[in-house]
């Protein structure tokens, strides 16, 4: 799959799929973006105090730096799986070199995410434990995964990846996610919104980030 590199508005780099139209990140702040959405719409607003993180879309890695990152400064212990069917040649992800734009410690932080084993718990900090789970969502029934409290959904859009934004996906995620638990995404699409619900979230949406009027953000009470 070819892959250009193109940097956003905030400074920090994306990448952009020509095949699919589709690039990873938001065009007006890759960073600024993954930060709003999951970090402060996500995991800031769930309450738990040792969180369970499941993200649905590996890809550059940057939403897992910038929950690592929170998770040290708050002193907050954090389980972090994440999925991913094909991931990135090292060569990209040097490149994007997330951690050089946001800090020395980011920068081997997004080391550490990216040099470690798939398929096992890593230790990456004393606050931080990484699972990659290097499989497809579609086929994988998550068995070993229970209580969730938050959920990044960060697939490719609707109209590019159809088949993961689905009932049977909803359901698989709802049945993972803990009571009280939080799904975000950058989506606002009301048959996403309707298949949520359906599934079991409360869903809401709320203003998004720069450039993007709405997004989601559903809870599962009960």
């Amino acid at each position: 799959m070819e892959l250009q590199i193109i940097k956003t508005g905030d400074g920090s780099q994306t990448l952009y799929v020509p095949a699919m139209d589709e690039q990873y990140h938001s065009t007006n702040g890759a960073v600024t973006e993954s930060n709003y959405v999951y970090i402060e719409k996500g995991y800031l607003f769930n309450e738990s105090k040792k969180p369970t993180v499941f993200e649905v879309g590996f890809g550059t890695g940057l939403n897992c730096l910038l929950t690592a990152l929170l998770a040290e400064k708050q002193e907050r212990c954090t389980t972090y799986y994440t999925i991913e069917k094909y991931p990135l040649d090292k060569e990209i992800i040097q490149q994007l070199d997330y951690g050089k734009i946001i800090s020395a410690e980011a920068q081997t932080l997004f080391g550490k995410i990216h040099d470690c084993k798939w398929n096992e718990p890593v230790e990456i900090s004393k606050y931080f434990t990484l699972i990659k789970l290097k499989s497809d969502l579609i086929t994988n029934n998550l068995k070993d995964i229970r209580n969730c409290d938050v959920i990044y959904f960060d697939a490719f859009g609707p109209d590019k990846q159809p088949e993961m934004w689905c009932p049977e996906i909803f359901n698989k995620i709802f049945a993972i996610t803990a009571i009280n638990g939080v799904f975000v995404t950058y989506s606002a699409k009301g048959e996403v919104r309707r298949q949520l619900t359906k599934s079991g979230f409360e869903m809401e949406r709320i203003p998004g980030p720069p450039g993007k009027f709405q997004m989601m953000r559903g809870i599962k009470k009960k």
